[in-house]
This record gives structure tokens, C-alpha cells and sequence, in this order.
């Protein structure tokens, strides 16, 4: 007996934008279509519950789409009544880098050196130029001199906003959170593998990571996640782990208000189902106990997961 219809929209299979593979938008298509069938067949294991991938009639709607051009927040305010996510507030806020690099420096939360204006051949090298609200890398670029500077303006794919932030070195991680009104709980943290060609594409991620670099990455993802009101359902964090031990070099990047790649990871060494987790701390129940397996995975774009070795 169905009890409960999920309504999971994700933006790009449902539309069909970059369905064929010989458009530039496939990658990002493939993805797309990973987490919305990791999380869909999650949900189905759970007794009562139904999973639409169209609208009609549903009880809770989870939407998975870029937040470029306020996609997002347009749906969020679209399905309001039933979603499972952040509220419109909680996305407008964390979908402008601007703002939340504003409001996480007057929160004492380590960010980039962030602004709107556009690079100059008299940066102080390296930066990053990407959009204010962008999603997936991309016209993102790493910016090592006045060259650098000419052909990124010459070559940029979009006309949206865009910010000029301070490159920090360090290790790319990602960590997700399952937020609720009793607050927001951990998931582990994960790499992000990201392209070396300026571009900073993304390739996938690893996980676990070792002790260390997670308390690391724990400890800042904690401070720059509770610092925001609205959160709910799944919440990613974007983080650089610097070379200091002691994560004086670590820092805060971003936030995705919405289902993340990661989660293809993270479902293949959990012992535990991940979406009723997200479904009970979303509803303010106590969270489940949170077991996970002793192999290291390693997960691609396209939800390709394979084990790199025992941990």
C-alpha cells in the first residue's frame, strides 16, 4: 500500500537538455541522471513509498537542478508546499558566491577573498574567475597571468555575473550534511578530483579520506553550515584543505543547497539506507545510526563506482 509519493525532479533528464551524447551538456546530463536514480532506487526500498519522475499529486518533492539563473530557486519556490530541500531564502543566499563569501567573512568563517569585479592584467596571481551562481565549473578559470586574463575574457562560455576570487592551494573535498529542524548531521567527508587544466572540471571524488584532513574538514564544514537558517534534506559543502596540519590553510569554497554527486559515493559505503536517514532528519526525527563500510570508494560523474582498496 503506497503511503507516501515522492515527486524526484532532476532538471536536465527531465527536460532532456544534453541527452545525446553529442552534446556538450551530456556530462553534465549523465550526472544528472546518477543521483537521480541513485536516490530514487534508495527510496524505493523503503516500505509505502511511490517515486514519480513527473508532476502530479505527491507528498514531498526533491529537485535537483543547477542553481544558474536562479533554476533552483524558481523551482524551490515553484514546489514550496512540498519540498524537501532549503528554503527559497536558504538558496538565494547560498547560490550567490558573492553573498555567502560576504556573509561567511562577516561570520569569521576562513573563504577566498572574494569580489564582482573583473580581473586586470595586475592581479595579484593566481585567481579564479567564475560565475556568481554557477554550477558544475563551469567557465570557471584559474588565472596565472595577463595572458591568462585575455584569453579566459576571450573564451568565456556564458554572459551571467561573474566573481574574482582568491586562488588558495590545497586538497579539493566536498562534505554533505542531512539538515533538519534539530540540526544538521554529517555524512563523511569525501576528495573532489578535479581536472589540472585551469578549468577545475570535475571528474569525480574519493572517499574515505584519511582522519586528519576529515576532523579538518568536519570541524570547518560544521561552521560554515550553521551560520545559515533554512537548510533542509541534503546539503554539500565545498572545501580546500591546505598543507597546515592544524587547518589554518583550510577553507570554505562554496555550498550546493540541493542533492550532490556525492551521494553516489557515499550510498556505496554506507550500511545504511542514506535517503530514509534524509527523510527522518528532515521530518525532525533522532537520526539513525550511521555505519559505513572499511573499503575506500572511488566515484565518477556518470555514478560509476568501483573499491581502490581496504581502509
Amino acid at each position: 500500500m503506497i503511503s507516501m509519493r515522492i515527486f524526484v525532479y532532476e532538471h536536465l533528464t527531465a527536460m532532456g537538455i544534453g541527452r545525446e551524447p553529442a552534446d556538450p551538456m551530456h556530462a553534465m546530463y549523465r550526472e544528472g541522471l546518477a543521483m537521480r536514480d541513485a536516490l530514487a532506487e534508495d527510496l524505493l526500498k523503503l516500505a509505502g513509498v511511490e517515486v514519480v519522475f513527473t508532476e502530479q499529486p505527491h507528498d514531498l518533492a526533491v529537485i535537483i537542478a543547477p542553481e544558474t539563473d536562479g533554476l533552483l530557486l524558481g523551482l524551490a519556490k515553484q514546489f514550496a508546499s512540498t519540498i524537501l530541500g532549503p528554503t527559497p531564502t536558504a538558496i538565494a543566499l547560498t547560490s550567490d558566491k558573492l553573498a555567502l563569501s560576504n556573509h561567511w567573512r562577516e561570520r569569521g568563517i576562513p573563504t577566498p577573498a572574494t569580489t564582482d569585479r573583473e580581473p586586470t592584467p595586475c592581479e595579484a596571481f593566481p585567481v579564479v574567475w567564475k560565475p556568481r551562481d554557477g554550477c558544475g565549473s563551469t567557465a570557471t578559470f584559474l588565472l596565472n597571468d595577463a595572458f591568462d586574463v585575455a584569453q579566459a575574457k576571450a573564451s568565456r562560455e556564458v554572459a551571467s555575473p561573474m566573481i574574482l576570487q582568491e586562488f588558495v592551494p590545497g586538497r579539493a573535498a566536498s562534505l554533505a550534511f542531512l539538515c533538519g529542524p534539530n540540526g544538521n548531521v554529517p555524512l563523511i567527508p569525501a576528495f573532489q578530483r578535479l581536472s589540472t587544466d585551469g578549468r577545475f572540471k570535475y571528474l569525480g571524488g574519493e572517499l574515505p579520506i584519511p582522519a586528519g584532513l576529515a576532523e579538518r574538514a568536519l570541524r570547518l564544514a560544521t561552521r560554515a553550515i550553521e551560520c545559515l537558517t533554512g537548510l533542509k534534506g541534503y546539503v554539500g559543502v565545498d572545501l580546500v584543505l591546505g598543507d597546515a596540519t592544524d587547518g589554518s590553510q583550510d577553507f570554505a569554497i562554496e555550498i550546493n543547497p540541493r542533492l550532490t554527486t556525492s551521494y553516489v559515493g557515499l550510498r556505496a559505503h554506507a550500511e545504511f539506507n542514506i535517503a530514509e536517514a534524509m527523510l527522518q532528519i528532515a521530518r525532525g526525527a533522532a537520526a539513525p545510526e550511521m555505519r559505513w563500510k572499511a573499503v575506500r570508494v572511488r566515484f565518477e560523474p556518470d555514478g560509476m563506482v568501483a573499491p581502490v582498496d581496504q581502509v
